[in-house]
């Protein structure tokens, strides 16, 4: 079928336009700045995460009239399997198929292993690490009997290195990059691919709420917290933006990345180059 001109424009313009994109842990941060970047190339969006109910519904109604897409939200648990396949179901029921699955949602917790809290270290790995499992196994039927299908899991500079105290956190995001590449191998000739991405510091408003307690608690000024306690490993010493993570997210659904899979890119300003 030819298309229009019209119909070539937006696809220049609009990539991802006719896709569906399930975004978890996308009420804040990283994961709204991911749909705001795939609601910006077109692609209809579930929504994800905690947060005041009247809030999320101006998110997602943002997300509709900035960019012409359809939006909706699911409040799935992500700590439940049956839960998260609930979520998967009711998209591809509301929207018609999920395309695009980003696995965002995440927590953490720091203590020494001798003190860590047998329910902090379940919780981390249960939405850190299980949910991005359960979620990708009720989204790949549908991708597979569509030929086609993106996979995006946030990990975590953590996923590659390790830092002391983080023991679930660090085992949590090291085993998504496992998980990352055990599917990208199942699902390699299908038009389905697999890829994590590896933050390091990124400025959303839990960070800089971080960078105020330290500074009260230490006695710092916010400058030195920043370029000495939390991006002391970043070389840059910038933040990454949520922006510049929504940004890679958006070029890994699109068909310029359809031989990229299995892989762990690296968001962290030179971290973990050292």
């Amino acid at each position: 079928m030819l298309m229009t001109q019209e119909t070539q424009t937006l696809s220049r313009t609009r990539p991802l336009a006719g896709l569906v994109a399930l975004v978890t842990g996308s009420t804040s941060g990283i994961g709204l700045g991911v749909a705001r970047a795939l609601a910006g190339e077109g692609a209809d969006v579930v929504l994800n995460g905690l947060g005041e109910e009247s809030r999320i519904e101006t998110t997602r109604r943002q997300l509709v009239e900035e960019f012409g897409v359809r939006a909706i939200y699911h409040n799935a648990d992500m700590r439940s399997p049956d839960a998260i396949a609930d979520m998967v179901r009711d998209s591809e029921v509301r929207l018609g198929k999920v395309d695009v699955l980003v696995n965002n949602a995440g927590i953490q917790h720091v203590a020494p292993i001798e003190k860590f809290p047998a329910d902090k270290w379940h919780a981390i790995l249960a939405i850190n690490l299980s949910s991005a499992f359960f979620a990708i196994q009720a989204a790949l039927p549908g991708m597979r009997s569509r030929g086609h299908g993106r996979i995006v899991n946030i990990a975590s500079a953590h996923g590659l290195i390790a830092s002391p105290f983080k023991s679930a956190y660090v085992a949590a995001k090291h085993g998504v990059l496992g998980l990352t590449k055990t599917v990208a191998l199942e699902t390699a000739e299908t038009g389905i691919t697999c890829n994590a991405i590896c933050p390091g510091y990124v400025w959303t408003p839990l960070v800089e709420q971080q960078i105020d307690d330290q500074a009260k608690s230490h006695g710092l000024q916010r400058e030195q917290v920043i370029r000495d306690v939390l991006l002391a490993k970043q070389p840059n010493k910038r933040f990454a933006t949520v922006e510049e993570i929504g940004a890679l997210v958006a070029f890994l659904a699109g068909d310029g990345a359809a031989s990229i899979t299995g892989s762990a890119l690296p968001v962290d300003g030179g971290w973990t180059a050292h």
